[in-house]
């Protein structure tokens, strides 16, 4: 079809190397893996190799990859209509606005599409303001919302610190991070102190100002941080008692990744707003929504909605996603995810009593972190919070031993996740964490004896 889609690994490599940037990376660091096509849990490089993905990419190919359903969708919404600017009504519009309805908790009835999750956050707090009145956003320091001006300044990882002084009104809290909690890490349980801070941090900026509290329903690329119960419940009464809009960012967390469709049913917490992408679609065609409940919609009644996109609404976009949402209905994804994140779980748990290089293991449903420690008594994590590609020592070891046994996963920091495809079966994840088993023999060496 195109001229040159016949290159050699090596010439894959190397032009894209030369022609673009790679993200969150120093280029001259940047090894990518020339990926030619994908199916299943499975994706092939351009030598032939398999992979598992036990990334799901970016934490988003949650019905895995290669699905007909979803291409043939996509192949006939091109054939149909391949754009509509947003002020047409589509049928796809009307059908994925009432399915997401139908789908999501309490009274989350309207939406605004977008292309991905940070501009859903950007737009979220843009509500919040307008809906409110009010300026300030409180937000953790272990999450990530997205790499845009905004988005970047809510996002609490380092990340955000290319972007500084970026938007002004934006407050950090602690998270509920239990194994290295500054409230809790030492108790026997956790003392939900975590959630008083936030209450304390409320008081201090003074409630009346604030527009928002914006929150990872479970933390993503920053820890798989599941919170306790109480903190959401919490954090919903705290939003009540003033006025405060609650927004769950979903983006990652969401469309059955943790054993229920959205995070948030966990707790059966409806918040004011509920951000979505990656799992919407699966990432076979870019989406975002902003989820908001109908008190909030009502107030663009009769005042105007200031935001806008060219792609807002886009058929193609839009087909992938109703199409998306019946493959995980049919096939049952958010029910093998709570299956098979048992199994995960009780995995987890063996390897972190034979492995002394695992300090602590977090997961829920198929949404999981392993993180290593040099010391198990200290918590010395095997690499330095926010380690730069020369600083990751051992951890680089372990991702070259993953993708040499043919393992495709995050590795960060100090710390790698599994987070495979929903449609994995329990054969498939058995033998992919017996290759991350042998090796962690790796890590094992540099424990501090």
């Amino acid at each position: 079809m195109f001229e040159g889609l016949s290159l050699s690994a090596e010439e894959i490599v190397r032009l894209s190397k030369q022609h673009s940037i790679f993200e969150w990376s120093a280029q001259g660091a940047v090894a990518p893996i020339p990926m030619t096509r994908a199916e299943g849990i499975f994706f092939w490089d351009a030598n032939g190799k398999r992979y598992f993905d036990f990334n799901s990419q970016l934490m988003c190919v949650n019905i895995g990859h290669g699905n007909k359903k979803v291409i043939n969708a996509i192949k006939e919404q091109a054939d149909r209509l391949v754009y509509a600017n947003p002020y047409m009504a589509t049928d796809v519009r009307a059908v994925l606005g009432q399915k997401l309805a139908q789908i999501a908790p309490g009274d989350l009835n309207k939406a605004f599409f977008t292309l991905g999750g940070a501009e859903a956050n950007e737009n979220a707090i843009k509500i919040a303001r307008m809906v409110t009145g009010r300026n300030k956003i409180i937000v953790r320091y272990r999450s990530y919302h997205g790499g845009t001006a905004g988005a970047a300044t809510l996002t609490g990882d380092p990340r955000r610190f290319a972007a500084e002084p970026g938007i002004p009104g934006v407050c950090r809290v602690l998270d509920p991070y239990q194994y290295r909690c500054g409230f809790c890490s030492d108790k026997p349980a956790c003392t939900l102190s975590c959630l008083r801070h936030v209450e304390e941090v409320v008081d201090f900026e003074g409630p009346q100002n604030i527009a928002a509290i914006l929150m990872e329903t479970v933390t993503g690329t920053n820890g798989i941080i599941v919170p306790p119960d109480g903190y959401l419940q919490g954090l919903r009464t705290l939003c009540d008692k003033h006025g405060i809009m609650l927004i769950l960012d979903e983006v990652m967390a969401g469309f059955g990744r943790t054993g229920k469709m959205f995070a948030t049913n966990h707790w059966d917490v409806v918040p004011d707003m509920m951000t979505i992408a990656k799992g919407l679609t699966s990432a076979y065609m870019p989406l975002g929504a902003v989820l908001m409940r109908d008190k909030v919609a009502a107030h663009f009644d009769k005042n105007v909605f200031y935001g806008g996109l060219t792609y807002n609404s886009h058929p193609m976009c839009l087909a992938a996603a109703i199409a998306c949402i019946q493959v995980m209905e049919e096939e049952k994804l958010v029910e093998n995810s709570a299956k098979l994140g048992k199994v995960l779980a009780t995995e987890l748990q063996k390897l972190k009593a034979k492995h002394p290089s695992i300090g602590d293991v977090r997961s829920i449903g198929l949404f999981s972190i392993v993180e290593l420690v040099k010391d198990r008594k200290t918590r010395e994590p095997m690499a330095p919070f926010n380690a730069r590609h020369d600083q990751m020592g051992v951890m680089n070891d372990l991702r070259k031993a993953f993708l040499d046994n043919g393992i495709y996963t995050f590795v960060r920091w100090n710390n790698f996740f599994v987070n495979p495809p929903l449609t994995i079966t329990q054969e498939q994840l058995l033998e992919g964490l017996a290759i991350m088993d042998k090796c962690l023999e790796i890590t094992d060496a540099a424990v501090k004896h």
